[in-house]
């Protein structure tokens, strides 16, 4: 089997701003992400960059070579272009994979999968967040035991503004009492979309080895079957079988009688 192409979009920006972030990922989250996931032998690796060009890094021809696209974004959602949102949803309808991670959740590619506002409650003060396996023999829990704990992040809470997930594989307890579904999987059209909550950017969260076996798993389950335009076209189809044409019998309509 070929291996899997991976496109890593970070939106890049708070460790340009943000002192505290250029500490834990002086490279960026982008390059710890990726490279967990250039570990793996089975998968080719790439970087995209909100500020990569108008484009933002993803080109017709990256989109095009892409099996599986991880998304990060915060502060910045509102500077990627609607077009390049509208062509990673269509790339994803015809069979990519997108892995959407922490507050990626209000990115204009997964609001415009999902249909909804994507909204949450949130609250950061450092608590612990501990993260309950929910299907223990889903591929993408596999070498993840019944929970595990990150010590220090910042709070989602519900209610979730999403539509139910075709499968929930994580659900979170928050030090401070709140619940949250933490890993959400949809499909979309012939592409799977997978949400995960952890990764906050003042957080050294894409350093947990659960975490990073959580994406690399992701990576493996979204990866596409197979490209096309199933379910999305509209063409007029011809029978199978051999079906007369037929007139259509009006005899029924009240003010049509008699004519």
């Amino acid at each position: 089997m070929s291996k899997i192409n991976v496109t890593v979009w970070n939106e890049g920006r708070h460790e340009k701003s943000h002192e505290a972030v250029q500490k834990i990922y002086p490279k960026g989250m982008h390059e710890v992400i990726a490279g967990a996931l250039r570990a793996q032998s089975d998968m080719n690796v790439r970087v995209a960059l909100l500020d990569d060009g108008p484009e933002h890094g993803l080109t017709d021809e990256v989109l095009e070579s892409t099996d599986v696209l991880t998304w990060w974004g915060h502060m910045a959602h509102r500077d990627v272009s609607d077009a390049i949102a509208t062509k990673v949803q269509q790339r994803v309808l015809h069979g990519m994979g997108l892995i959407v991670l922490h507050s990626g959740h209000f990115s204009k590619p997964f609001t415009k999968l999902m249909g909804t506002g994507c909204g949450l409650k949130w609250r950061e003060i450092g608590e612990k967040e501990r993260l309950w396996n929910l299907k223990p023999s889903h591929p993408i829990t596999q070498g993840i035991g019944d929970y595990f704990e990150i010590p220090n992040v910042e709070m989602y809470g519900e209610p979730f503004g999403i539509p139910e997930p075709d499968e929930l594989i994580f659900i979170s307890w928050f030090e401070g009492g709140e619940v949250f579904r933490s890993g959400c999987c949809w499909t979309r059209g012939l592409g799977k979309v997978f949400y995960f909550r952890p990764g906050h950017e003042t957080c050294p969260i894409f350093y947990n080895p659960d975490v990073q076996k959580v994406i690399i798993n992701a990576v493996r389950w979204a990866r596409p079957l197979s490209y096309g335009d199933a379910g999305l076209a509209c063409p007029n189809y011809k029978p199978i079988e051999n079906v007369p044409h037929r007139e259509m019998d009006l005899s029924n309509v009240p003010h049509l009688k008699g004519k």
